[in-house]
């Protein structure tokens, strides 16, 4: 006879307490714990003077990040562990606490998703330094892309492109990429006035800013830029309705040339719209905090069929967050 398999809450409050780790993170972030220990160990109160914290307040807080394994601790010395000492200095252009602290600005809403599951409106919030929380999500969409960006180059064949249009592109991690995996491409990036700076920063970084233009408009409202042969729209579609994704798609196959390639990165869902993980979460995330959804593959092959594109396939890369990339071609 089987042994029917006990149940048990324990991983109920895992789940209600997972936050805890996030928000001990976020603080250490937001202090810049990491950058004050790089290449050297000091004790709780030596830090604490030199952050301006509590004694009270950090000894606990280097505790639990040593029990996080990002920092290591011997006697009463604490330093950084690999991981942090990589990139959570933020000296170093490895450095990813941008896109911790864009997760930091995203807690209030996330702390009021039961109001949006009840409205279907998304919460709104008021970060009290909008400054930083621009600067943390587009610096945050550049630690996110910069950590794929080097293996979708390598897994899109460009070599017979030659002009890119980065649709929405923000600080254009993803142009300046490709534009170094292929030497003979050009590339044009589409977004607010705003990002404008941050891009123009990432270009020189890159030292690709004589092949990357930067173009300054709303994709909903504003024309486009014409003549490309290749149009990238990456982390796009979940920020919009289906109808504003159906619109976004067939504007941006109207600016493609007969033969133009179309990419379409982002988190797909699988048909029953219940997995991978992180899509179905992250659909979430958009309900907080606009009128977006992840799609499903199927979907999203729908909607590019409908603008015209033949030849639609997945290609072979997958991150691991489960977003992959959808391929079609204008005839």
């Amino acid at each position: 006879m089987e042994k029917k398999e006990s149940l048990h809450p324990g991983r109920l409050f895992g789940m209600g307490s997972a936050y805890w780790e996030a928000f001990a993170l976020h603080a250490a972030v937001k202090l810049d714990v990491f950058t004050a220990l790089v290449g050297k160990e000091l004790t709780a109160p030596e830090l604490a003077a030199e952050l301006g914290c509590s004694e009270r307040g950090m000894e606990p807080l280097l505790n639990a990040l040593v029990a996080m394994d990002l920092l290591i601790k011997g006697g009463k010395l604490f330093r950084n562990a690999p991981l942090s000492e990589t990139y959570l200095d933020r000296n170093k252009q490895s450095y990813v606490g941008h896109i911790i602290m864009h997760h930091h600005f995203l807690v209030e809403g996330w702390s009021r998703l039961a109001d949006a599951v009840k409205t279907g409106q998304p919460v709104e919030t008021e970060s009290g330094d909008e400054e930083l929380e621009r600067e943390s999500f587009l610096m945050g969409m550049f630690n996110l892309a910069h950590a794929i960006a080097p293996s979708i180059a390598d897994s899109v064949e460009l070599a017979d492109r030659g002009h890119l249009l980065d649709l929405g592109g923000g600080p254009g991690t993803h142009a300046v990429f490709f534009c170094l995996a292929y030497p003979n491409l050009k590339a044009t990036v589409f977004d607010r006035a705003t990002t404008e700076p941050f891009a123009k920063e990432i270009f020189r970084r890159y030292g690709v800013e004589k092949r990357i233009s930067f173009a300054a408009g709303d994709f909903h409202t504003d024309p486009f830029p014409e003549g490309f042969d290749v149009a990238w729209l990456s982390q796009i579609l979940h920020s919009n309705t289906p109808d504003e994704c159906r619109a976004l798609i067939e504007k941006t196959a109207a600016v493609l040339e007969p033969g133009g390639m179309m990419l379409i990165h982002d988190f797909f869902l699988d048909e029953d719209m219940t997995s991978p993980l992180f899509p179905a979460i992250f659909s979430l995330n958009m309900l907080i905090n606009n009128y977006g959804r992840s799609y499903s593959e199927d979907e999203t092959r729908v909607m590019m069929a409908e603008a015209g594109l033949k030849d639609i396939k997945r290609l072979p890369f997958q991150s691991a967050n489960d977003s992959s990339i959808l391929s079609g071609i204008k005839p």
